[in-house]
């Protein structure tokens, strides 16, 4: 058997081996590319819900009344006055704001994603240990499809003729120059690290 034929038999089945993890990839990536426009992670979704008028003093007080008057029985994980006409009340996966004075109530409850959670989860490599070294032996394996894909075919068709324009193409590609860490437009943008709905505040976690 030829090297060459060796060659396309460890291509296609390292190909066929790496097909599900590089799906997985390709949608998270797509999906992170685009987190100033949408949370990837987590489905935040907003209402407004009324108490009536509640009085201010002690913030487990006046939290017990909120959940009493919402018909809310879990136990709050924590009560912050956050001005002094204003408290937050946190739950799990659920937030409610007060606005005392009103009444008014934005009761915010947050959900992982279906699928969406689990591959950036993975592709992010939030879960280190293990699964580190099945990231690094996919990236090899990548690597081994991308080099064994660029001598595999010879002739016009091949890396002898179009193929060699088609690789250097790719290599040229390039990110833009970083503005510097003091520049005015990277303040503010949301980290991947995470990508809890609470780090991505406004309209544009949610939806």
């Amino acid at each position: 058997m030829s090297w060459r034929r060796l060659l396309v038999i460890l291509h296609r089945d390292i190909g066929y081996l790496c097909a599900g993890l590089t799906v997985i990839y390709a949608i998270s990536g797509i999906a992170v590319n685009h987190i100033e426009d949408w949370n990837p992670n987590y489905d935040v979704r907003r209402t407004r819900l009324e108490v009536g008028t509640v009085p201010t003093g002690d913030d487990e007080a006046t939290a017990r009344i909120v959940l009493d008057r919402l018909h809310i029985t879990d136990k709050p994980r924590a009560a912050v006055w956050i001005s002094p006409a204003q408290l937050r009340i946190f739950l799990e996966n659920r937030t409610l704001t007060l606005d005392a004075p009103t009444g008014h109530v934005e009761d915010e409850r947050v959900t992982r994603r279906p699928l969406f959670f689990q591959m950036n989860f993975l592709h992010l490599n939030h879960g280190r240990g293990v699964w580190t070294w099945v990231a690094d032996v996919y990236a090899v394996a990548l690597l081994l499809l991308a080099l064994s894909g660029i001598v595999i075919l010879r002739g016009p068709r091949g890396f002898e003729g179009r193929g060699k324009w088609l690789v250097l193409a790719g290599l040229v590609i390039r990110p833009p120059r970083s503005r510097g860490r003091g520049d005015s437009r990277d303040r503010g943008r949301p980290s991947l690290r995470g990508l809890h709905p609470l780090s991505l505040g406004g309209p544009s976690g949610g939806g």
